[in-house]
C-alpha cells in the first residue's frame, strides 16, 4: 500500500496523446477539412470510420459527473438539436465524395434516453440514409435504467444496434442519494432483462469506486448485486474529483470521499469479487467475460482506446457530433463548443463547430502509439529506428524509479507493465508523456491517479 501513497498524483486518463488540456495547435477551418478528407481517403474503404453522437440532455444532475450536460425537463429541445447533428454530419458527408462506411455508432451523453425513441429514430435514419453499414459495423448507446423504455430498446435495436451501456454507478441507497442517482435494483433487473430478450448481445454496465460514502461493505453489496445480473462488460471507474470544473461535485466534501489506500482497497475488493465471477481484467479499468468481443480484441491484439473508451473496432477517423464531441483523423483532434445554443448557431452558418483541437507533429504521433500500445497491450517495442526521437529516450530516466518497484520490465528496446504495476498505468505512460514534462503545469488539471 505505500506504492499507493508514493504513486499517487495527477495524471491523465490517457483517452488521446497529447492529452486535451496540452493541446496548442487548432487546426483552421480549411486545414480541418483536409485533414478530414486525408484520413477518409486513406481508411474508409479499408477501415471504415467511427461516429460519436453527443446527447447532452439530462432531467436531473448527477452530481460525480463529469461530462458535459444540459439539465432540463423541457423535452422541446429534442428535435431542434438533432435537426443540427443532422446538419453537421452534412457538413462531413459533403466532404468525403463517396458514402462512408460506418463501422462504430455510439451514443453518449448526457442521458441519450432522455430523447424519445422517435427522435433517435429520426437521428439514426438521418444518418445512415447518406451512409453505407460496414459489414463488421457494432452501434451502441447508453442508458439509464430509470428512464429506458422497451420502445427505446427495441427501435434502437431494428436500427441495428446491438450493445447497450447502463450507468449503474453503485446500488447502495445512501450513495445514490449523495450523487442524485436513484435506481433500484430490481429496476435494473428488469431493464437487463428486456434488453436481453429483445436481442442485445452485450451488456455493459458503467460502476465507479471512490464516490462519497462508498465502504467495503457497500462496494460488497453492489457487485454481489452485479455478479446476479451478469453484464457482458464492465467499466469500473475511479471517481474524478475535480470540483473546479465541475461544480456539482460540491455537493459532497473530500471528508465525504475515501482517498489513497481506503479508496484503492474499493477497487481491489471488487476485482476480487468480479475475478471470482469469471471476468477478465481488459486494459484499465475494465472487465469482460470471455464471451465478449472486448476480451477477444485483448487477447488477439485487436483492443484500441479512443475517446469513447476502449473498443474492439479501430477505426483510422472518428467523427464527433454534437456539443463537446471530439473528433479524430488520426492526424489532429478537433473539439466541437460546449454551448448547445452556439454549437447550432455555428452549424446552421455552415460552420465546423469546432472549438479547439490540435495538429499532431511527427513526435506526437510516435508517443502517441507508445502509449496507446501500453493502455491497450501492458507493452511496447521500439526498435525501429525512425521511432528514436529524443522524448521517447527522455522518458528512460522517468521509468526507472517505476522498474526499482517492479511495476515494470525494462529492456534496450521494451517495456513491459507487470501484473502489479497495471495499477499504476496513468504513471507509466506519464512518464513518455513529453508535453506534460514540458509543460509543467502549475496548478491541477488532471485526477488523481488512484
Amino acid at each position: 500500500m505505500k506504492l499507493i501513497s508514493k504513486y499517487n498524483t495527477a495524471a491523465p486518463r490517457y483517452t488521446s496523446y497529447p492529452t486535451v488540456p496540452l493541446w496548442d495547435k487548432t487546426p483552421t477551418q480549411e486545414d480541418w477539412k483536409k485533414l478530414v478528407q486525408k484520413s477518409f481517403k486513406e481508411s474508409n474503404k479499408s477501415k471504415g470510420i467511427s461516429l460519436y453522437i453527443h446527447l447532452p440532455f439530462c432531467e436531473s444532475l448527477c452530481t460525480y459527473c463529469g461530462c458535459n450536460t444540459r439539465i432540463t425537463v423541457n423535452h422541446k429541445v429534442e428535435a431542434p438539436y438533432i435537426q443540427s447533428l443532422l446538419k453537421e454530419w452534412n457538413l462531413y458527408t459533403d466532404l468525403f465524395g463517396e458514402k462512408p462506411s460506418i463501422k462504430e455508432i455510439h451514443l453518449g451523453g448526457g442521458t441519450p434516453t432522455f430523447f424519445s425513441a422517435e427522435n433517435l429514430a429520426l437521428l439514426i435514419k438521418g444518418i445512415l440514409a447518406v451512409s453505407a453499414i460496414n459489414e463488421d459495423a457494432e452501434f451502441s448507446f447508453e442508458a439509464h435504467p430509470d428512464n429506458t423504455t422497451e420502445q427505446h430498446l427495441k427501435t434502437l435495436y431494428n436500427l441495428g444496434f446491438r450493445r447497450v451501456s447502463f450507468g449503474i454507478q453503485d446500488f447502495d441507497p445512501r450513495v445514490q442519494y449523495i450523487i442524485n442517482r436513484k435506481q433500484s435494483f430490481e429496476q435494473v433487473q428488469h431493464i437487463v432483462e428486456l434488453a436481453r430478450e429483445t436481442g442485445y448481445t452485450s451488456v455493459n454496465f458503467d460502476l465507479i469506486y471512490g464516490l462519497p460514502l462508498q465502504t467495503p461493505k457497500s462496494m460488497v453489496n453492489t457487485i454481489n448485486n452485479v455478479r446476479q445480473l451478469k453484464p457482458d462488460r464492465i467499466a469500473f471507474y475511479s471517481y474524478a474529483h475535480v470540483p473546479w470544473i465541475k461544480p456539482g461535485q460540491r455537493k459532497f466534501s473530500e471528508a465525504d470521499l475515501p482517498v489513497d489506500i481506503e479508496k484503492r482497497a474499493l477497487y481491489e475488493l471488487g476485482r476480487k469479487q468480479l475475478k471470482e465471477a469469471k471476468f477478465i481484467e481488459i486494459g484499465m479499468d475494465h472487465f469482460a467475460l470471455k464471451t465478449d468481443s472486448l476480451y477477444k480484441a485483448a487477447v488477439n491484439g485487436s483492443l484500441h482506446r479512443n475517446f469513447m473508451g476502449y473498443t474492439h473496432k479501430h477505426t483510422q477517423l472518428m467523427i464527433g457530433l454534437g456539443v463537446s464531441s471530439i473528433s479524430d483523423t488520426w492526424y489532429a483532434f478537433a473539439q466541437n463548443i460546449k454551448t448547445v445554443e452556439e454549437y447550432r448557431k455555428a452549424v446552421e452558418e455552415g460552420n465546423f463547430p469546432l472549438f479547439r483541437g490540435h495538429v499532431l507533429d511527427k513526435e506526437d504521433l510516435i508517443i502517441r502509439k507508445h502509449i496507446l500500445n501500453l493502455m491497450c497491450k501492458f507493452e511496447t517495442f521500439w526498435t525501429n529506428t525512425k521511432e528514436q526521437c529524443g522524448p521517447l529516450y527522455a522518458a528512460i530516466p522517468r521509468l526507472q524509479e517505476l522498474e526499482k518497484d517492479k511495476l515494470i520490465e525494462l529492456q534496450a528496446h521494451h517495456l513491459k507493465v507487470t501484473t502489479k504495476g497495471r495499477a499504476f498505468l496513468r504513471n507509466i505512460c506519464m512518464a513518455f508523456d513529453a508535453r506534460l514534462w514540458r509543460t509543467n503545469p502549475q496548478q491541477q488539471v488532471f485526477s488523481s491517479s488512484v
